[in-house]
């Protein structure tokens, strides 16, 4: 018997085919640009996991078939390209159903798996902390449930010689390994849950102590590859892997950097949201995403370069809001704007995110007026004060230290003389010692 790890390896051929046929199905003709533009980067996803693409099909169907999605002579047609090509991979943008996905590899007896798959597998590839390898674990498992059978499928084809009896014999065994593997199949998904539950609970009291120093927050989001780790980078110094490639990164990351007014943000970087994220993913990542609706504001990072600007916009503002999150304030960066030379396309792109800030994370270019723009965001949660503390009360002076920002300090006879910016809530509990009373 499979051992519950093993079987929820879908299948280890995503590992070894080398040859892959991109395929994408649509069903009305006003969504054709759309839809080439996602076959387009289902081919960038393919070629993260190392598999190389020869061919790509746009398909229109004048409806959609239970069986393949399309008619079975589109169906034969794309079998017969992409044995042409020998391929060992078709890649379907649409999702398929477990049964469609079955008849798909009897028909061309390749191994076939569609975009979820794909971002499921690169999730996998990418995933380092416990938090993140349970959150790919889960979605896997969920998504593997339901095409148990294919793996038994081998099972329908033993019967013997003997007679209808081995032949029945070999399905029972089937039919009740299958079910056996079910009942493990949701054990495992159980237990997957109350790991990640205890995750969260961990991550929970972390952020309760982030909150006792009530430090603000905010969450750079955006879609993937626009940009966030590279912009994390540049504001704090940080060392977080930034590569051209889609989903580099699947970790949260939190640093501290200061703000033009001294007062202080922790800033994190969440994953790269996608067109037709899998509901899963976005379920198994809530306790990662959960940084963008607990955060203070949101710095939402637009790939300037990026010929549909506007609709990677639109995802993620998507996801936000089936996150919760979509009424954060948020300040929009349009990042390697330095790339923009073209008068035109920077004034549409002006004419689409009026407002939003002009940045280079790769240069640096912007990056102070995005400060100064968090800091005018959380103008209301500090103010710069001046204080009188005794020296006996060092207690005082290291809680300015620990939860201020203090930009000088003098000595008066015994007193100590602090010009600290303060969140509000502290500088009620040093009211007494301020030299410029609220």
């Amino acid at each position: 018997m499979l051992s519950v790890r093993r079987m929820f390896e879908v299948r280890e051929k995503p590992e070894m085919v080398e040859r892959a046929l991109l395929v994408r199905l649509y069903f009305d003709a006003r969504e054709e640009e759309e839809s080439s533009s996602l076959l387009e980067e289902l081919g960038e996803l393919v070629n993260t996991l190392g598999i190389e693409v020869v061919e790509s099909v746009l398909a229109k169907c004048r409806e959609m078939q239970k069986k393949f999605l399309c008619g079975t002579g589109k169906a034969a047609e794309i079998v017969e390209l992409a044995r042409a090509h020998e391929c060992d991979v078709i890649v379907f943008d649409n999702s398929l159903a477990p049964s469609q996905q079955r008849e798909w590899e009897r028909l061309a007896d390749l191994c076939v798996i569609d975009r979820e798959e794909v971002i499921l597998d690169i999730f996998a590839k990418r995933a380092h902390t416990r938090e993140a390898r349970l959150q790919v674990e889960l979605a896997r498992m969920q998504y593997a449930l339901p095409r148990l059978a294919r793996m038994w499928g081998h099972l329908d084809r033993e019967g013997g010689s003997g007679g209808g009896q081995g032949g029945g014999a070999a399905r029972g065994m089937g039919e009740k390994q299958i079910e056996v593997d079910r009942r493990l199949a949701n054990v495992a998904i159980e237990r997957c849950k109350r790991e990640l539950e205890a995750v969260r609970k961990h991550r929970a009291t972390q952020r309760k102590d982030r909150e006792r120093f009530e430090t603000p927050h905010a969450a750079i989001v955006g879609y993937t590859n626009a940009g966030k780790s590279t912009l994390l980078n540049r504001l704090s110094g940080a060392d977080v892997m930034a590569k051209d490639m889609l989903f580099a990164t699947l970790d949260t990351t939190t640093r501290r950097i200061d703000l033009p007014d001294g007062q202080p943000l922790l800033i994190t970087d969440t994953v790269g949201f996608v067109r037709n994220l899998p509901h899963r993913l976005v379920e198994a990542f809530k306790a990662t995403l959960e940084e963008a609706v607990l955060a203070d504001f949101i710095i939402h990072v637009l790939d300037a370069t990026a010929p549909e600007v506007q609709r990677f916009h639109d995802t993620t503002l998507d996801v936000l809001t089936e996150l919760g999150a979509e009424d954060k304030k948020a300040v929009t960066v349009l990042n390697k704007i330095d790339l923009v030379t073209d008068p035109d396309q920077l004034a549409d792109l002006e004419r689409k995110f009026p407002g939003a800030l002009h940045v280079s994370a790769a240069t640096g270019g912007g990056l102070d007026q995005l400060l100064k723009a968090c800091s005018a965001v959380l103008a209301d949660r500090v103010r710069c004060r001046d204080f009188r503390i005794p020296q006996r009360r060092g207690d005082l002076v290291s809680l300015l230290h620990a939860e201020a920002k203090v930009l000088s300090t003098e000595y008066d006879g015994n007193d100590i003389l602090l010009r600290a910016v303060v969140p509000q809530s502290l500088a009620g509990r040093l009211e007494e010692f301020a030299r410029n009373p609220a």
